[in-house]
């Protein structure tokens, strides 16, 4: 029974080159995450410096009540199909919890703490780059945690737009009602989901240790 299972499990694979569509969709996770972190780094500083700039934390909230497919769809007409409304739908839906986290840890370090950068003649900039930053990473790898599972699930339902990637095989076993690509892809992007949480996981775990939670 075992044997029969790796056989068909093997024949699945090969067949439907899930050892391709597992790079294309590592591909379009990694640049939507690499986008996510030059995007939501920056506006999560310039949320916590300038408390105007907080209404981005609002917009974000907005998008972030739009369904992921709703937001896939909405894209169509602006990007067309395939991987690029894929990638944007997976950056907007989750720059909320970097945003959110960076300006949070920016702005929840102790008084104390500031006062003896001040003291030792740094200026705002050097306070920001050697007090700030460093004592807020641990909550910014949370956020990080976060979209990581966002933009792997925003990812996978890229495939119902062409997006092609493990979504991709997973909308092909529905089409054919294939219940073995089904279930093997299902369980294999699961695991990645898990394994990419677990990476997260670990440099959080890390940061807070080295630096300590703020929160």
């Amino acid at each position: 029974m075992i044997q029969n299972m790796f056989s068909m499990v093997s024949s699945v694979w090969t067949q439907f080159n899930l050892t391709g569509l597992t790079l294309i969709h590592l591909s379009l996770f990694g640049t939507a995450l690499i986008l996510i972190l030059v995007i939501g780094l920056p506006l999560g500083i310039i949320a916590a410096l300038s408390p105007r700039f907080s209404i981005i934390i609002q917009i974000l909230n907005i998008i972030e009540m739009i369904p992921d497919i709703a937001l896939l769809l909405l894209l169509i007409p602006l990007t067309g199909i395939g991987a690029t409304p894929t990638i944007a739908a997976a950056v907007l839906y989750s720059l909320l919890p970097i945003v959110r986290n960076t300006m949070t840890g920016l702005t929840i370090i102790r008084p104390e703490l500031l006062e003896v950068g001040s003291s030792l003649g740094m200026t705002s900039i050097e306070i920001l780059r050697h007090i700030r930053l460093p004592l807020s990473l641990p909550l910014i790898a949370g956020g990080v945690r976060t979209a990581v599972v966002y933009s792997m699930g925003i990812v996978t339902l890229g495939g119902i737009i062409g997006a092609r990637g493990l979504g991709a095989a997973l909308q092909a076993g529905i089409t054919r009602n294939n219940m073995t690509l089904i279930l093997v892809t299902g369980l294999w992007i699961g695991l990645l989901a898990v394994f990419m949480d677990a990476c997260a996981g670990l440099c959080e775990r890390f940061l807070t240790n080295r630096y300590g939670d703020q929160s």
